[in-house]
């Protein structure tokens, strides 16, 4: 049927067109068959009669088809898109202060459940699996070396290239040595492994609690007695305590490498010189340093995605939200904590 149709955009042309008809008389007394694109048809070109005030004849048409014809002009079209008036700098600036006021109980009082499980696990009364533990260390340490590796690699080989273009001014090219060497044990190495582990296992974090808070799987652990914070918190913040270090000192050595390619390919300095420059250079507290702060990274890191996971709702979307504020939360005081640690370091003369 809708082959024996006149083009649609033909017939709104001569309705356009100076010389118009006065009416439009709708024949379908020779039709035995249609369906919705007869009325698709019709209610184009009633539209457009109406708009330039031509007649419309459709008593020729099957009864069926006028009355359709009939509701689809019975409700005029109007706007469904809501107009939402976005917030207020003010506004903004006020919530965001509430809610801080309003969590930071809630942190305090899940950082105390998590040193009660610490003192628990010290006596041997933590309930957790240890194959559950075994299994968040793959997925935390192993699992994240690749991304680990390219991060490292190339912010040490930047580090490298923007340091030697100075230096190589005042033909200093062996202290790149110090810079990469130096800056990779203390600062980056942690630093960017910290950024790496809060968009990674953070954010995995609160989609594996979110996704079982919606799924009421932590009320029914609650239910039988078993604590989710031995039971789901306590390994992943193992996991994140013993890896976090030891892929920070794996940072530190890959951007080294990196710096040391820079070195010897770019700036043609001797390859043993480069050697021995970074071991004057280093020595075991820079790496204690930056183990440190991995400690710190990976504790806070694990706290901010199991909380915002515990906390998250119990729909779809409550997942993606928890998920997005605890790689924000995770950053957020990995930055902090690294301008305080670096202070109190430097005031200390570490």
């Amino acid at each position: 049927m809708r082959d024996r149709l006149p083009p649609a955009s033909k017939v709104l042309r001569q309705l356009e067109a100076p010389a118009r008809p006065a009416t439009v008389v709708f024949d379908a007394t020779d039709i035995t068959a249609w369906d919705s694109g007869l009325i698709n048809f019709l209610r184009n070109v009633s539209r457009e009669c109406n708009n330039h005030n031509i007649e419309v004849d459709d008593s020729r048409l099957p009864d069926g088809a006028r009355r359709l014809l009939k509701l689809a002009f019975a409700v005029p079209e109007q706007a469904t898109g809501r107009h939402v008036e976005p917030p207020s700098v003010l506004k903004y600036v006020g919530q965001v202060t509430l809610d801080l006021i309003q969590g930071a109980p809630a942190m305090v009082r899940f950082i105390g459940e998590i040193a009660l499980a610490m003192e628990r696990l010290l006596r041997g009364k933590a309930q957790y699996r240890r194959s559950d533990l075994a299994l968040v260390l793959q997925e935390t340490g192993p699992q994240a070396l690749p991304i680990v590796s390219l991060i490292s690699f190339l912010v040490g080989l930047i580090l490298a290239y923007m340091g030697a273009v100075q230096l190589a001014q005042f033909g200093a090219q062996i202290y790149i040595a110090d810079l990469v060497g130096i800056g990779m044990a203390r600062e980056i190495g942690a630093l960017m492994t910290g950024i790496i582990l809060a968009g990674r296992t953070g954010a995995a974090f609160a989609a594996q609690l979110g996704t079982m808070q919606v799924n009421e799987e932590i009320d029914a652990y609650r239910t039988l007695g078993i604590s989710p914070i031995d039971f789901l918190v306590l390994p992943r913040m193992l996991a994140l305590i013993l890896m976090a270090p030891l892929l920070t000192l794996y940072a530190s050595l890959v951007g080294m490498v990196a710096g040391m390619l820079v070195a010897v390919l770019a700036f043609n300095v001797d390859l043993n010189e480069y050697y021995q420059q970074t071991l004057s250079a280093l020595s075991p507290q820079h790496f204690l340093v930056g183990l440190s702060k991995g400690v710190v990274y990976g504790t806070l890191i694990a706290i901010a995605g199991c909380l915002r996971g515990l906390q998250c709702g119990r729909s779809a979307s409550a997942v993606g939200e928890a998920t997005t504020s605890a790689v924000v939360t995770s950053i957020v005081f990995i930055v902090i904590s690294a301008s305080l640690m670096t202070i109190m370091y430097q005031k200390l003369g570490i």
